[in-house]
């Protein structure tokens, strides 16, 4: 395992009050020509990123536990995708594909191709964002199937456009105001093992028994499924959940689509976190991690089900440009070359070494994930979940140096998305900082 070559410092450093003056004044500047509902978390404008830092404007460094939502995984300057970008970026930025295409999209298509679950046929096709994948993706298995319906779990979060929206389930701040929204979007229980106390087996039988009388089969385009879920609160299904879902759509004809935006791209010591239980998706949505913080996303599917749409029919101005897929395939080979998949489960291990002792207090409901994916769910002394708790942590570790965001739809769960080329120093100083705040707070 090759480690990540750094070109910053890899030290925590806060210079006097946050934010600092430089920041201040950029965030001033925000304030008067952006609108509100664009509101940073970070109190300092960032100048210049590597490996587990964040440098800001006033030269503050921050400890990175969000890596741009789980986007900046091979670092956020790493020096092969840099030079790759670099080197695409001299020669041409974009023709658009459709119209003018080059080898670098075909590239991108074939890795996915080889990559991702199953021996089958598989086709690719490239877009921007992580809301146009699943977009497209349902549109697809529309086209294929013939029906209409669309299935996702509660807690969901597919994106912020009005289809995904719809798709989505955390009310506020993602969907209050924006509706009214698309139609024939059917929300089923996933399973949730903290709360709901049930087996993968007895979890996916009330997912079923939701899908077969409140939809039907016969009208069901395809069921989407984060396979841990990002914004609702980083959920890992019970076991056999999964698999027991997906042969639920094979036999009755429903396309499966994993959304692997959030989890996919080794985040949790895999390519995909389909992987962990075996399971094939008929369909596989990618973003974030995928081109190391360029703009892509990707579908990728079996192939007769790729091929339905007629020829024009998918596509778009911008989608797989060129200088993204130089990103993405510079990051893939990082990805193999340097074994990241080995890093984020590395970095998992040492995660339950440092948060051994606070998972066993009674205000800690649930430690969860896989890899570089991971969270910790808190409650009151009454079992009920403990927002202000969460909001004082998350605060107080920014206030002294160290970026981590929270989820869930009772925000009452810590998330960790490092880099997966952050220093193991790093990564047990802001964890035993957490730790610390926990028990200021508690």
């Amino acid at each position: 395992m090759r480690e990540p070559e750094y070109r910053l410092e890899q030290t925590r450093k806060v210079v006097g009050q946050l934010p600092g003056p430089k920041s201040a004044e950029w965030d001033a500047r925000r304030k008067a020509a952006l609108p509100a509902g664009l509101n940073p978390g970070l109190p300092g404008y960032v100048v210049d990123a590597d490996g587990g830092i964040l440098v800001d404007a006033d030269g503050n460094r921050f400890i990175d536990f969000a890596s741009g939502i789980a986007v900046t995984s091979a670092g956020a300057s790493n020096p092969a995708v840099v030079q790759a970008v670099q080197e695409a970026v001299a020669h041409f930025t974009h023709t658009s594909f459709p119209i003018s295409p080059y080898s670098s999209y075909v590239e991108v298509a074939e890795k996915l191709n080889t990559v991702t679950p199953g021996d089958h046929e598989k086709r690719t096709i490239l877009f921007n964002s992580g809301a146009e994948a699943i977009e497209n993706a349902v549109k697809i298995a529309r086209n294929y199937s013939g029906k209409t319906s669309v299935a996702v779990m509660d807690r969901a979060f597919h994106g912020r456009t009005n289809l995904t929206m719809a798709m989505t389930a955390k009310q506020s701040p993602y969907k209050s105001g924006f509706g009214p929204f698309a139609p024939d979007v059917f929300r089923a229980p996933m399973s949730y093992p903290v709360r709901d106390g049930l087996s993968g087996e007895e979890a996916a039988k009330r997912t079923i028994t939701t899908l077969e009388q409140e939809i039907g089969a016969s009208n069901l385009a395809c069921v989407v499924i984060e396979p841990i879920q990002g914004e609702g609160g980083f959920v890992v299904p019970a076991e056999g959940y999964l698999p027991a879902i997906v042969q639920w759509c094979k036999d009755n004809d429903v396309i499966f689509i994993a959304d692997e935006i959030q989890a996919g791209m080794m985040r949790t010591g895999t390519w995909f976190a389909s992987e962990h239980e075996g399971i094939v998706p008929d369909m596989i949505t990618t973003a974030k991690g995928i081109a190391s913080g360029m703009p892509l996303s990707a579908v990728t599917g079996r192939a007769e089900i790729m091929d339905a749409p007629q020829p024009g029919g998918l596509g778009g101005t911008y989608t797989g440009n060129p200088v993204a897929c130089a990103a993405a395939l510079a990051t893939f080979k990082e990805f193999e070359e340097k074994d990241f998949g080995a890093r984020a489960t590395r970095l998992e291990d040492i995660a339950r070494e440092e948060l051994a002792e606070l998972i066993k207090d009674e205000r800690v409901a649930d430690f969860r994930g896989r890899g570089a994916m991971l969270a910790l769910e808190f409650v009151t002394a009454d079992g009920e979940p403990d927002p202000e708790l969460v909001h004082k942590i998350a605060a107080a570790a920014k206030e002294e140096g160290i970026l981590i965001l929270t989820c869930g739809l009772d925000h009452n769960v810590i998330r960790f998305l490092p880099s997966l080329a952050i220093p193991e120093h790093l990564w047990r100083e802001g964890l035993q900082a957490v730790v610390d705040k926990f028990h200021e707070f508690k």
